[in-house]
Formats: C-alpha cells, sequence, structure tokens
C-alpha cells in the first residue's frame, strides 16, 4: 500500500509538472540536435520573438479563463501599429502617439465586449467579425501600404539593452508580475475565475458578469495595442498585415500553457511558459531547416495534443 501511495504520488507531480517537464524535455532535445540552439544570441532571439505573444497572450489567457475567445486581437496588433506609426508621421509625440496607441485597442476590445456581453452574441462570432473589421481599417488607412519614416527614437523602445539583456524581457516579467496579482490577488481576479467556472453561480453570488466580462475583453484590446507598439518599434515600420496569425499564437499559448477552454481553470504563469515553448519549437525547427509547412503541421499536432490532455485531465478531475 505504501508502494501504490508513493507511485500514486509521484504520477500526480508529473501530472502537476507536466508542462514545465514537456518544455525542459524540448529545450535539451534541440540542445542535442543542433549545438548553435544553445548559443547566447539564439537564446535572446527565442525570448524577443516569444515576448510580443506571450504580452497579448496575457489578454487572450483573461478572455479564455471567462470561457470566451479573441479572434480579433492579431487584426487588432495590425491596425494599432498602422495608427501609431501614422500619428508619428504626423507629427505627434512618441509618448503621446503610444498612449493614443493602447487606447485605440482598447476601444476595439471594449466594443467587443459590449458586443459579446450586452448584445449577447458568441464571443467566436463576434471577435470574428471585429478581425475583419480591424484588419480592413488598417488596410484602408494607408491603401494596403505600409508607415515608414518613423523616428528613430521610437525604435529604442524594442532596441535597449540593460546589462546586455534586450527590454523586451523586462517588459514581459513587469506584465506578467502585475497580471498575476491582479488574476490571484484581486476580486476581479477571483470574478473572472467564478465567471469561467460557473456563469449562473457567479451571478448569483453577486458578481456583474457582463461589466467583468467586458472588462477582460477590453484588457484582451489592450495588450494587443502594447503588443502592436512593440513589434513596429522592432520592425521600425508598421504594415496593416502585422500580427497575422497572432489570434491563433496567442490561443495555443494559452492552450499549451494549461488554461482550460471551458474556462474557469489556468495560471497566467503557464501562459508564459506555453508562449516560450511556441517560440522553442519554432526557433529549433528552423535552426534544423525544417520547412516551415511542416512546422506549422508539427506545432498544430502540439495544440491538439494540448488540447487532448486537457480533456482527460477534466474527466478524469469529474
Amino acid at each position: 500500500m505504501a508502494q501504490i501511495s508513493i507511485l500514486k504520488s509521484g504520477f500526480d507531480a508529473v501530472k502537476a509538472y507536466s508542462l514545465y517537464l514537456a518544455f525542459i524535455i524540448i529545450f535539451i532535445v534541440f540542445s542535442f540536435l543542433n549545438p548553435n540552439f544553445l548559443s547566447v544570441n539564439n537564446i535572446l532571439n527565442i525570448v524577443v520573438q516569444s515576448s510580443i505573444i506571450a504580452i497579448i497572450a496575457v489578454g487572450q489567457t483573461m478572455v479564455i479563463l471567462t470561457s470566451g475567445i479573441d479572434l480579433s486581437v492579431g487584426s487588432i496588433v495590425g491596425a494599432v501599429g498602422v495608427g501609431v506609426g501614422m500619428l508619428m508621421v504626423a507629427g505627434v509625440s512618441i509618448p503621446l502617439a503610444l498612449v493614443l496607441g493602447i487606447l485605440l485597442g482598447g476601444v476595439f476590445g471594449a466594443i467587443n465586449g459590449l458586443i459579446i456581453s450586452y448584445g449577447r452574441v458568441p464571443a467566436f462570432i463576434g471577435t470574428l467579425g471585429m478581425m475583419g473589421i480591424a484588419r480592413g481599417i488598417a488596410l484602408a488607412a494607408k491603401n494596403g501600404e505600409p508607415v515608414s519614416g518613423l523616428p528613430k527614437a521610437f525604435e529604442l523602445i524594442a532596441s535597449t539593452r540593460i546589462a546586455g539583456i534586450p527590454s523586451f524581457v523586462f517588459y514581459v516579467i513587469i506584465i506578467f508580475i502585475i497580471m498575476f496579482i491582479v488574476l490571484e490577488r484581486t476580486k476581479f481576479g477571483r470574478h473572472i475565475y467564478a465567471i469561467g467556472g460557473n456563469r449562473d453561480a457567479a451571478r448569483l453570488s453577486g458578481v456583474n458578469v457582463k461589466i467583468v466580462e467586458t472588462l477582460v475583453y477590453i484588457f484582451s484590446g489592450l495588450f494587443a495595442g502594447i503588443g502592436a507598439i512593440l513589434l513596429t518599434a522592432r520592425l521600425n515600420y508598421a504594415t496593416p498585415t502585422a500580427g497575422n496569425s497572432y489570434e491563433l499564437d496567442t490561443i495555443a499559448a494559452v492552450v499549451i500553457g494549461g488554461t482550460a477552454l471551458s474556462g474557469g481553470q489556468g495560471k497566467i504563469i503557464g501562459t508564459l511558459v506555453g508562449a516560450l515553448m511556441l517560440g522553442i519549437l519554432r526557433n529549433g525547427l528552423t535552426i534544423l531547416n525544417i520547412s516551415s509547412f511542416y512546422q506549422q503541421i508539427i506545432i498544430g499536432a502540439v495544440i491538439i495534443i494540448a488540447v487532448f490532455a486537457d480533456k482527460i485531465k477534466d474527466k478524469k478531475a469529474n
């Protein structure tokens, strides 16, 4: 009986930390397959590439925790990037352009939230419609052309390093610490989990479901706006096609990170690990000269496995 108890405890521990074990295994495998993978420049490149997805995925995590989904974040990235670029080219100061850009993302998110919460439009349909609207605005703003000639000072947002560490790392750390506190230590965070766990029970316990739900979509738009600014600064030009497929990447990061699509379960730190895992997969497969076509197949399979594992875990819990 003691041995069975020890085995069960070990199995439970493996299950609880399966995400982190998978992360370590993938990291080790790519390290052995190609020695260049462990180079400092490559590791920093993975971190920078994953940072934008990780930041946008924070908002996506909040939405999915309420059992919603936001398919518009990629298009919002394109629209905000073009908007910020046009403002700066027109002579608006960099700080003001950045604030307006983030607020624009929040406006898109607010429209999503109002349509879904008060209009009772399913989140999939509402954000799918916004995906088309935001991308259309981005394309129409400059007739599909990119915005170039951005101020050199703007590029410093992405190119600055502190003690040799890219600024992106600090952006991610600050945002994730703040949002961890919001989700884990505040009433608002508890309400988000409550809505995802049981919407009717949350309503009966006094949670204003419509307001909380609207707020999470506003947050999703705001984080998409921040991601748009970082991406535009990194490229030093704004293109209306920026953020293409980011909606899928952020959902993948959230799901791989262990947040249940049914809502109510998940941790923000898991999303960060999920985003890094996606970055490692893409980078490692590229270093191994695996075609981008096959990369899509492999990453798609990883997403399906992650969702399948989550479903099995839910069945065992019930």
